[in-house]
């Protein structure tokens, strides 16, 4: 196989891994609602709903990146202010300043800069990090030493920071570690 079909064959696999992962998610999903369920069966069902959960977007990440790699990725480009794209539920990651609205695939962005903090957090690993927001310009912070290689994609130990690296620079923008930053611009 050559270097411009495995891209191709990933992003089939990715595809049809999506149809079985669906039933197993629908099943569980199905049989949790049932009133039937004691606590631990419900527990079980709930762990593999969530496990479904992960490997969609697993797969997600992983058919992003190979149309990107065979140049068959589509953005679908609305305008997004920067600020909503790094704004999450997630209490570990905190957001300063103001961004600026920008023409871009939303959805794969946001996705990317979640992935990137979340990588900051567990391989730095760090209790929390914060996103700051300036224009079009965004800062990560704290990057310790040893996720820094992880979030530039320098080690390949994190499908996410893969995805959002080439996500990113595909619609032009950069990211960079300077000191215990993450300088990432859209």
């Amino acid at each position: 196989m050559d270097d411009e079909t495995f891209p191709l064959v990933v992003s089939l696999a990715c595809h049809d891994l999506r149809t079985p992962l669906a039933t197993i998610f629908g099943f569980a999903r199905t049989l949790n609602r049932m009133e039937e369920q004691d606590e631990r069966t419900a527990r079980f069902l709930g762990m593999i709903e969530d496990a479904s959960d992960q490997m969609t977007g697993l797969l997600d990440g992983l058919g992003t990146i190979a149309r990107i790699q065979a140049d068959r990725w589509e953005p679908a480009l609305r305008e997004v202010d920067i600020a909503e794209l790094v704004a999450t539920e997630d209490a570990r990651v905190r957001v300063e300043g103001s961004g600026e609205a920008i023409e871009t695939e939303a959805d794969a962005v946001g996705k990317a800069l979640q992935s990137l903090a979340l990588a900051a957090l567990r391989h730095g690993p760090v209790d929390s990090v914060t996103w700051t927001v300036h224009g079009r310009e965004l800062e990560l912070r704290p990057v310790t030493d040893a996720a820094a290689p992880v979030l530039t994609g320098g080690e390949v130990r994190d499908l996410g920071s893969l995805v959002a690296r080439a996500v990113i620079e595909r619609l032009g923008g950069s990211l960079v570690c300077v000191g215990d930053a993450l300088h990432v611009s859209l």
